[in-house]
């Protein structure tokens, strides 16, 4: 697979591999051994950037990815996050120096390394100002225990802040066809102080690989139950858009989520997309959209027909939305 530079030199495979469905958000967690075979299969087919957190289990997240890719240490970038109280989302953030500093030393050992290649604050946190977060990390990096700074749904002005005391490598936020507000005011911002973006998402939740309609039911533990674009009549006014990737893809030969995460590497080439899976068949058929090149033309063909599109529906419930774009 081809690589790509994100900010402050950090090179990722193209894609990258997000780790969170595995064992969090989308229902129970998968079977441990087979976690471990699906991200040895990403780094045999050329995956070198794994997506983890605290929060994703929490911690199991963590040690699932830290003994998969045990082997090949040194041939791989691993992420992984920190700042909610103990790890739990809904317990609230926690992004005290202090923390921080805990956090890592944990995620070190779960994750079977010496250092952490990208470490994120999860959220921005209101009570501590992001010129102490990113100090303590500058510290870290200091000391060898990481690698380089991430941010993830944070804000423009924010960004700013704690790129001033400590470079961002990276943001990770949501951003896909079905949800392109980062094109505003995040990406510009990104793109002049040379900061990567690591969209999460790129498949819309899954909703863009059409396998979802008004009629899918979710596990009780998904999280998607709670998610306003994904009530039933939401996703069946939201069909339009998947019929539309679908006449591009058949008309190309491949399928709706390779068209949108070819789509999300055509916009910048310091756009590295970490879409998550459970099922090797899908992992391969993501990965591939690596070597879907689409056109100056079928790029504008997908604007025109994707552009006037209002997509219905928050991407987060209200208590999680509070929390992005700070």
């Amino acid at each position: 697979m081809k690589k790509r530079i994100l900010g402050q030199g950090l090179e990722v495979s193209a894609l990258g591999l997000g780790c969170m469905g595995l064992s969090y958000g989308y229902g129970p967690a998968t079977d441990k051994q087979d976690a471990i075979n699906l991200i040895r299969r990403a780094f045999e087919i050329g995956v070198t950037f794994f997506d983890s957190a605290e929060a994703y289990g929490p911690y199991l997240n963590e040690e699932v990815v830290g003994e998969a890719l045990e082997p090949f240490r040194d041939e791989v970038v691993i992420a992984t996050k920190f700042g909610f109280v103990n790890g739990v989302p809904v317990q609230g953030m926690d992004s005290r120096p202090e923390t921080i500093r805990a956090v890592t030393e944990a995620a070190l050992k779960r994750l079977r390394t010496d250092r952490i290649d990208l470490l994120y604050q999860h959220r921005v946190d209101p009570n501590v100002p992001i010129e102490d977060v990113a100090g303590t990390v500058k510290e870290l990096i200091q000391e060898g225990k990481v690698k380089y700074f991430g941010m993830s749904e944070a804000g423009a002005a924010t960004i700013r802040k704690a790129h001033a005391v400590q470079p961002v490598a990276a943001l990770q936020s949501e951003y896909s066809l079905w949800w392109r507000e980062p094109e505003q005011e995040i990406i510009p911002t990104l793109e002049e102080l040379g900061i990567g973006f690591v969209p999460f998402s790129p498949l819309g939740k899954g909703f863009l690989t059409g396998a979802i309609n008004e009629n899918t039911t979710f596990d009780k533990t998904d999280f998607r139950n709670v998610v306003p674009r994904f009530s039933e009549d939401n996703r069946k006014a939201n069909q339009t858009i998947v019929e539309v990737l679908g006449n591009i893809a058949d008309s190309k030969g491949v399928t709706r989520a390779q068209i949108a995460i070819a789509w999300l590497l055509a916009q910048k080439p310091w756009i590295v997309p970490i879409p998550g899976t459970t099922k090797i068949s899908r992992l391969e058929e993501n990965m591939a959209a690596a070597d879907v090149v689409l056109s100056t033309q079928e790029l504008t063909d997908i604007e025109n027909a994707i552009g006037d599109i209002t997509v219905q529906g928050a991407r987060y419930p209200q208590q999680m939305q509070d929390r992005v774009g700070k």
